[in-house]
């Protein structure tokens, strides 16, 4: 009886070895692949979007970022001058397209035009407007697939990296840069990603 129970003693510790083993490979197979997710902490999420949220109100964003179809200028968000359009594709209508006076590099001297090699502002069917938005609604519309190009969040965040981004943190002589620093920015906006992309109420 007693040779009996520690052959199934050992069966049973075979068993758990083989099932602790097999979570455990299978854990690091997800992670490897991507499947591994951090844990949701909405309450976190949005207070790390609430955070990042001065970037995206900032002259330098909502500028490019306006309600209307026209873009602004200057810290005050003042219409564009010379009645400047956005188009279809977000680089101008008509003959009054933005390479016209934006060129790859911020121009030198104070109010000069400032410029990118991918100046433009959202186009015409996903806008993605941050003027007068409230925080929730701005959030909502930016992980929205159909109001922002079909991005995930994770998407998003590479989306806020180009040079065209960066611009805000360096637009030129007598333009005030966006104030938070841009690696705070990134790592709320990844916080706001990683946990669970949550908007706030």
């Amino acid at each position: 009886m007693e040779q009996k129970g520690n052959k199934q003693t050992r069966l049973k510790g075979v068993l758990l070895f083989i099932a602790i083993s097999s979570v455990l490979i299978a854990m690091a197979y997800a992670h490897r692949i991507g499947y591994a997710q951090t844990t949701p902490d909405h309450a976190a999420s949005a207070r790390a979007f609430l955070a990042a949220l001065p970037v995206f109100l900032h002259a330098r964003c909502v500028n490019c970022h306006p309600a209307g179809d026209a873009p602004l200028q200057g810290d005050e968000s003042r219409p564009h001058a010379m009645n400047v359009k956005r188009g279809k594709d977000g680089m101008g209508k008509a003959a009054m397209r933005c390479s016209n006076c934006h060129q790859t590099a911020n121009q030198p001297g104070a109010h000069m035009p400032p410029g990118d090699p991918d100046w433009h502002l959202p186009p015409e069917d996903t806008p993605m407007v941050f003027e007068k938005k409230t925080p929730r609604d701005l959030c909502l519309q930016l992980k929205d697939p159909a109001q922002n190009g079909n991005r995930t969040p994770k998407e998003i965040l590479e989306h806020l990296r180009p040079s065209l981004v960066l611009w805000g943190w360096n637009p030129g002589e007598g333009r005030t840069p966006v104030s938070i620093p841009y690696d705070t920015f990134m790592k709320q906006m990844t916080d706001w990603v990683e946990k669970g992309a949550a908007c706030p109420d």
